[in-house]
């Protein structure tokens, strides 16, 4: 398995943008067929260190996740992910399974 993780600081950080890019990105599901697992939170607590959006995913390996990438639907939501942050952080690894 394969785990994909970032976390995005909006440019606005309003409770309604952080919904927005969390509706975007859950609109993947079911869509992009190489995502095994995908959790989506937003941030409560707004604090000067805190990113407002995290995404979680899962895929079956790194040719999985590399697939997700060029996948004309993902594009379309990275589009609009890098027309709404200010910064984002990631981190990818493998898991067990």
């Amino acid at each position: 398995m394969f785990r994909h993780i970032v976390l995005y600081k909006l440019k606005d950080r309003s409770d309604e943008s952080k919904r927005a890019l969390q509706e975007k990105f859950l609109s993947m599901q079911g869509n992009v067929p190489q995502i095994r697992m995908m959790e989506v939170g937003t941030d409560g607590l707004n604090l000067a260190r805190s990113y407002d959006v995290s995404l979680n995913m899962t895929f079956d390996d790194p040719e999985g996740f590399r697939s997700y990438k060029e996948h004309p639907f993902h594009k379309s939501v990275a589009e609009y992910v890098h027309a709404v942050i200010e910064a984002s952080v990631s981190c990818d690894f493998e898991v067990d399974a």
